[in-house]
């Protein structure tokens, strides 16, 4: 199956492509400001929402659109993309020796419809020591990532495990995706 996918996330290219589906990349400029007070859950899929929306007002969605959008909720708060490498060691220290959730919201758009979910897993930090942080943020891996980590990469070091889904924490969740083309396209989600 031919898919669009409304992401430039160099993740989620890699986990379609793994799971062996042929589509091709074509991303929007959207507003990623959530209201005030509303959950990470409900946030990403509204997100995920407007990325492909915004995608099939330029294409059409005669072809499949997938979107997808990831945020870290700690304590009720939203922990998006670091700002810079100060925002970052800040939001290490707080997950440091603390479990957190890592919402991905998916979307896709279809022949004018559109359906979206949430996948939500369970990530534990291990303590993590100033030296560690420091270490971590130079090493400049955590400056485009919910949460200031990347689980498959260094920053699978700082994890001490999860509860749920791997590919939720990187960005797509694949049982979310093949669930969704199914839903919206008739087509078993076995096929890729």
């Amino acid at each position: 199956m031919k898919l669009i996918l409304a992401s430039g996330s160099p993740r989620r290219k890699e986990i379609l492509g793994a799971a062996g589906y042929d589509f091709t990349v074509h991303t929007a400029d959207v507003d990623e400001t959530l209201p005030e007070g509303m959950p990470a859950s409900e946030g990403v899929r509204l997100l995920a929402v407007r990325k492909g929306d915004a995608v099939a007002r330029l294409l059409g969605d005669e072809v499949p659109i997938l979107s997808a959008d990831t945020l870290v909720e700690l304590d009720g708060k939203k922990l998006g993309k670091p700002k810079d490498a100060e925002d970052a060691a800040r939001m290490l220290r707080a997950l440091s020796g603390r479990a957190h959730a890592v919402d991905t919201g998916v979307a896709v758009h279809y022949k004018g419809k559109c359906v979206s979910a949430v996948a939500a897993t369970k990530v534990i930090f291990r303590p993590l020591s100033e030296e560690e942080i420091a270490a971590y943020v130079a090493s400049g891996e955590p400056m485009d990532k919910a949460g200031a980590y990347a689980i498959q990469g260094l920053g699978g070091a700082l994890v001490a495990g999860y509860d749920g889904d791997m590919d939720t924490v990187v960005g797509l969740s694949m049982r979310t995706v093949k669930r969704l083309l199914a839903e919206v396209t008739g087509e078993s989600s076995d096929e890729a």
